[in-house]
């Protein structure tokens, strides 16, 4: 029994075809590792990129909810103030028309005292002093609210103004930051064209060496000044017919001419 066991051991190539299934079993477990590996990184990964999706997402929410709070405040304070002020010129209004009853009982009072004057009849001194006293205390008093609803007409309308101003600057500033984002965007853009973009390549890669040295004059003051220098020897006139101005930004690299140089640059 043994003897049948152990035949198959002294077979030639049996040694060779148990390592090649040894083998195999190993390449295999390896294979099926690499590719759990494989598979909890890429879950792991996108597991971060919805997590940051939802951050992302979260922070725009938070900033759409804080604008429409500012903006209810701002609508409602601005309400508020038309309402106060819409109050106050009605009270102007009411104030301006008893004034104009006060004349007109002035007016009737004289007319009715020249008709009864005409019949001879002729109201004793005391009558006409009392309505002038009335008058004049009804004038004064109507005087004083009207300075009073002039004053709070002028103070809602500088609060207005100054909740216009605050608007428009906030407006001022939201447009300010969009312009630096836009102007930061073209700025990378031109970089990615030149360099290269930085989040697709490490630090070890082969263009970091020409971005420290194309960028070496934003941190360091002496490599500006000899980096200025250089250029200032070729300084001519806008009509030299051997040289042209030295251009206000980076002079982007043209599209390749030709399929070849394409695959060369890719």
């Amino acid at each position: 029994e043994l003897r049948d066991i152990v035949r198959p051991l002294r077979e030639p190539g049996y040694r060779e075809a148990l390592r090649r299934k040894a083998e195999r079993a190993r390449k295999r477990k390896l294979r099926l590792q690499r590719r759990k590996q494989e598979a909890k990184a890429a879950k792991e990964e996108e597991a971060a990129r919805a997590a940051e999706r939802e951050a992302k997402i979260d922070q725009w929410r938070v900033k759409c909810i804080q604008e429409v709070e500012e903006k209810n405040r701002e609508r409602e304070l601005k309400a508020a103030a038309d309402s106060v002020l819409s109050e106050v010129r009605k009270k102007q209004a009411d104030t301006k028309r008893m004034v104009d009853i006060l004349r007109a009982l002035e007016k009737l009072r004289k007319l009715r005292k020249e008709a009864a004057g005409r019949k001879g009849v002729c109201p004793p001194p005391s009558a006409d002093e009392a309505f002038e006293n009335q008058v004049e205390s009804l004038k004064t008093l109507l005087k004083n609210r009207t300075e009073l609803y002039e004053a709070e007409e002028r103070a809602l309308r500088v609060m207005l103004e100054g909740e216009q101003e605050e608007e428009r600057k906030r407006e001022m500033e939201k447009k300010q930051k969009k312009e630096r984002e836009k102007l930061l965007q073209q700025k990378l853009e031109i970089d990615s064209k030149l360099f290269g973009d930085p989040g697709e390549f490490p630090l070890a890669h082969l263009l970091q060496p020409f971005r420290e040295y194309y960028l070496q004059a934003e941190h360091s003051v002496a490599a500006l000044i000899q980096i200025r220098h250089e250029w200032d020897q070729y300084l001519v006139p806008a009509d030299h017919p051997e040289g042209s101005c030295i251009p206000p930004g980076w002079v982007l690299p043209t599209l390749p001419t030709n399929d070849t140089w394409a695959t060369a640059v890719r």
